[in-house]
């Protein structure tokens, strides 16, 4: 138990911790990439509303540089892409080129004048791409697109987005690489350290087990004695309701104390079980012909699908009590006149045996996730007639775990209560 305590420690850090990372680097590198998205799209804009050039009147540059802008040309292009939030340096920084299309999609002309990675057949390409794809706007490789009509046809406009585009790969890659050696950073400390975050619990467990295991044993020694007693008692004086009271709790109380000290023995880390190989079909019927008298004697049907000739490797006493307390619990809890089905079979790698009983109320699902607590019970106004503390649920359970199988509880039907266990069989 408290190494399953200690796994779902570490997990349930590692998945807290593994989603406030995927949450903030999520967040930023989702904006980052907006932000690059949103740029492009705004000096796309600018470019298109200047049919593919920035809205400044450039002149040829002295010694084959830039074009420069005349000191008496200063328009509203500066004005505009500082609204922008650009500097004057945008234009002489951006990469870009613009095809002109006819309405059937034809090249009409290209011009690449401002890019010298794309000649103007490739330009013309990558234009009639965008055209059969018939998007306004998106990305073709590391080039952002724009399409804009205007007089004469269509224009697409391309802009060079591979230096932004490589910095947000970069940048994200480095976060989850980072990411990815925080994670496995915190899971070496909580390995060192989850057990001494356990340890309190730990000890205060086995303190638990100790004293209902301890107290269990001191307490069948004076209830074996109340119990002799009585029966002395009763051979001196006769019978008598309160002797027969009393004889009557001793067991109830006797019964109680043994299923405490059994279902702190199937709880320990490392329960020992006498493993060894036993005709698993026999003893399920020995155990379903036990019940036979008590189904009849409260008008019960009691019906079988047993197959023959199944061995299985396991604590044989631990599963002939899981068979008797699932089969108990079936009899006890089904209605006078119900019906109870015991199911073994192998399918697979696997054995698996099935309770089913009619119920005189409806399962609810909350039932169902709690029939496996300790002392909780279904129906207490008849568990106080039945008997019982309901430990009997929690000891098969335990016996389930212990040989590493898994038992679970479900109502097919509106009355039907049918319990499922899965037993592996090679351990």
């Amino acid at each position: 138990m408290i190494k399953k305590l200690r796994i779902k420690f570490i997990t349930a850090s590692m998945l807290s911790l593994a989603l406030v990372l995927l949450v903030i680097l999520g967040g930023i590198n989702a904006m980052s990439y907006r932000k690059t998205v949103a740029d492009a799209d705004a000096i796309l804009s600018i470019l298109a509303a200047s049919q593919g050039r920035f809205p400044q009147k450039m002149l040829p540059g002295e010694n084959g540089g830039f074009p420069k802008e005349p000191p008496e040309s200063k328009t509203s292009g500066d004005g505009m892409l500082r609204k922008r939030g650009f500097s004057d340096e945008t234009p002489y920084e951006s990469r870009f080129f613009s095809v002109l299309l006819d309405e059937a999609g034809q090249v009409l002309s290209a011009d690449t004048g401002m890019i010298a990675a794309v000649d103007q057949s490739t330009a013309g390409e990558y234009a009639r791409q965008v055209w059969g794809s018939g998007r306004s706007r998106g990305f073709l490789g590391d080039y952002r697109f724009i399409r804009s009509g205007e007089t004469g046809g269509v224009r697409v406009i391309f802009l060079d987005c591979g230096r932004s585009l490589s910095n947000f790969r970069a940048v994200l890659l480095a976060s989850i690489s980072i990411s990815l050696l925080g994670l496995l950073a915190v899971l070496l400390l909580l390995l060192l350290f989850s057990r001494r975050i356990v340890t309190p619990v730990a000890e205060s467990y086995e303190k638990q087990r100790r004293f209902i295991t301890d107290a269990g044993h001191e307490i069948k020694t004076p209830l074996t004695i109340i119990g002799a007693d009585a029966d002395l008692l009763e051979l001196e004086w006769g019978e008598s309701e309160w002797l027969t009271d009393i004889k009557r709790q001793t067991r109830r109380l006797t019964g109680l104390t043994r299923d405490l000290i059994e279902l702190s023995r199937m709880d320990e880390e490392r329960p020992q079980l006498s493993c060894i190989e036993f005709p698993l079909s026999d003893v399920t019927e020995e155990v379903v012909q036990s019940f036979q008298g008590p189904a009849k004697a409260q008008k019960k049907e009691l019906v079988t699908k047993i197959q023959p000739l199944l061995s299985f490797t396991g604590d044989e006493n631990a599963l002939r009590q899981l068979v008797s307390i699932l089969l108990d619990n079936a009899v006890k809890y089904s209605p006078e006149g119900g019906r109870i089905s015991v199911g073994l079979e192998k399918e697979g790698r696997f054995v698996k045996l099935t309770v089913s009983n009619t119920t005189a109320q409806p399962v609810e699902k909350e039932q169902l996730n709690r029939l496996f607590d300790r002392f909780y019970r279904a129906d207490s106004s008849r568990s106080q007639a039945t008997g019982g503390y309901g430990l009997g649920m929690s000891i098969a359970r335990s016996i389930v775990v212990a040989h590493r199988g898994k038992i679970q509880a479900a109502s097919p039907e509106k009355n039907i209560l049918t319990v499922l266990v899965t037993l592996p069989l090679s351990r």
